[in-house]
């Protein structure tokens, strides 16, 4: 593993048919995401700037050797992304998962996240926060975790020996990393692209 900037990268190196490499990308930004409001599975579309950013993802993953399969989130924002990036790197089909999808976030869906929002929504932001069900359908970490890396694990599972690209969610990729490398404390900022 190497860190730089707010980046992490995870490798495998692929040693026999039995390691799968996976490059997990957050999606482009949405309007939601240039003001502040939570999004969780609301499916919002890719802004100007989040296909500017799509495009310039893609472009930098197309030289990367092997990559063998696209996977994606089934919200808009990360299959827009995915798709960007399939066309650039040779034309690859893209999968739609909805284990890959952000965690649901309850009643804190559309908020805007600032200063009052532990003020009006008081339950719904400390579970947030602990990483608890949000109230209004809202998922834990631990349930986030559990389908994300099912997901994972079914794609590893069809993709032996194979690079391949996940397109999701910051909380997905957050959680991720917090699973796989306990000890070295809160990734950071994952920022789009």
């Amino acid at each position: 593993m190497a860190a730089s900037d707010s980046r992490v990268t995870m490798k495998c190196v692929p040693t026999n048919e039995s390691c799968t490499e996976f490059i997990l990308v957050r999606h482009g930004e949405t309007v939601w995401n240039a003001i502040g409001k939570m999004q969780g599975q609301s499916d919002i579309d890719l802004n100007e700037a989040g296909r500017q950013q799509a495009v310039a993802v893609a472009k930098r993953l197309s030289r990367e050797p092997n990559i063998s399969v696209v996977y994606s989130s089934d919200l808009m924002r990360a299959l827009e992304t995915a798709e960007t990036i399939a066309a650039e790197c040779g034309g690859l089909e893209v999968n739609r998962d909805e284990d890959l999808r952000e965690r649901h976030i309850g009643e804190l869906q559309g908020v805007v996240y600032d200063e009052s929002i532990s003020k009006i929504y008081p339950k719904a932001f400390a579970a947030l926060i602990s990483g608890e069900e949000v109230p209004g359908g809202g998922e834990s970490r631990d349930q986030l975790h559990i389908r994300s890396i099912a997901s994972l694990q079914r794609i590893a599972q069809k993709h032996r020996g194979a690079r391949v690209i996940v397109v999701t969610h910051g909380e997905v990729i957050r959680n991720l990393y917090r699973r796989l490398v306990p000890f070295e404390g809160h990734p950071g900022d994952v920022s789009n692209t």
